[in-house]
């Protein structure tokens, strides 16, 4: 019997975000007044009265999501985890639950995280398409096939959900060859950039620094890392996979796997949204989601 706790990513935002734990805990207020010293803006101000388009601001979005994501894991009275793990941006979130990452030094990683994505994707602008139906070995052996440019499995979310990331004409024509081969949906995204592919190289590049000069600590408890879907405990490793997470792909149905396999029966989902919920479910039934 062991509990997992798991954090989302980047897309889970919303306006009004924190707010209610804002008002009803202190502690939430102490770590967003921090977070709003920390990054030299008011953070909270455009999570708590900002809009959807306001929220898509990168120098917000991606600290938005964490914040709130660690203020609620604080604030659970749940026992500490037995393992944890985050999708893409939530990997952050994760590294602090697990005590692998201070609170203030994940904050400013995140920062520099989205600021260094977000210069990547006007370098190399590309764009992701959520794919529906078919195998995660079939995605990737036609995105291989592509000739148009570069195209990648990006994430593997869930048994018949892969998102794939690349250049535009690229991912244009795998669309069209994921259906002929029998997607149910190939379907491009409202987002920014290629993530989790090469064009996001520069963006590895430029946060290379900020990752070495930051301290990592021994985890209390194993990470579920995106790159590797294997317990990490080193804290060598971590930062290393950390830096390769950009250009990799999201692993997030082999590492609920592993988890599952390595004795977790309980996941619990902190952070705006439940997406992830959703996505255990479907990977496996039987488990228990709070």
């Amino acid at each position: 019997m062991a509990k997992a706790f798991v954090f989302p990513g980047q897309g889970s935002q919303f306006p009004g975000m924190c707010k209610d734990l804002y008002d009803a805990h202190k502690e939430a207020r102490e770590m967003c007044q921090a977070a709003n010293r920390l990054l030299g803006f008011s953070l909270t101000d455009v999570m708590f009265d900002g809009s959807s388009d306001d929220l898509k601001q990168t120098k917000v979005t991606q600290p938005a999501v964490f914040l709130h994501s660690v203020v609620a894991q604080r604030l659970m009275t749940i026992e500490k985890p037995d393992m944890v793990a985050g999708h893409s941006l939530g990997e952050f979130s994760a590294l602090v639950a697990c005590g692998a990452l201070c609170f203030e030094d994940a904050l400013l990683l995140v920062s520099a995280r989205a600021q260094a994505m977000q210069a990547a994707c006007e370098q190399n602008p590309g764009t992701m398409a959520a794919v529906l139906g078919l195998d995660d070995e079939k995605v990737a052996e036609l995105c291989q096939k592509i000739s148009d440019g570069i195209v990648v499995a990006a994430n593997f979310n869930c048994p018949g959900q892969v998102v794939i990331s690349g250049e535009i004409e690229a991912i244009e024509a795998a669309c069209v060859v994921m259906k002929e081969t029998g997607a149910r949906r190939a379907l491009r995204l409202p987002v920014g950039g290629a993530f989790h592919s090469p064009l996001m190289q520069p963006a590895a590049e430029a946060l290379e620094k900020a990752i070495l000069k930051t301290d990592f600590h021994k985890p209390f408890c194993p990470i579920y890392q995106n790159v590797s879907a294997k317990a990490e405990t080193n804290p060598e490793i971590i930062r290393e996979n950390l830096l390769k997470q950009l250009t990799a792909p999201v692993r997030w149905t082999q590492s609920v796997q592993q988890m599952i396999a390595d004795g977790s029966d309980e996941f619990y989902e902190f952070g705006p949204g439940d997406v992830l919920k959703g996505l255990i479910r479907k990977i496996n039934p039987e488990v228990q989601v709070g």
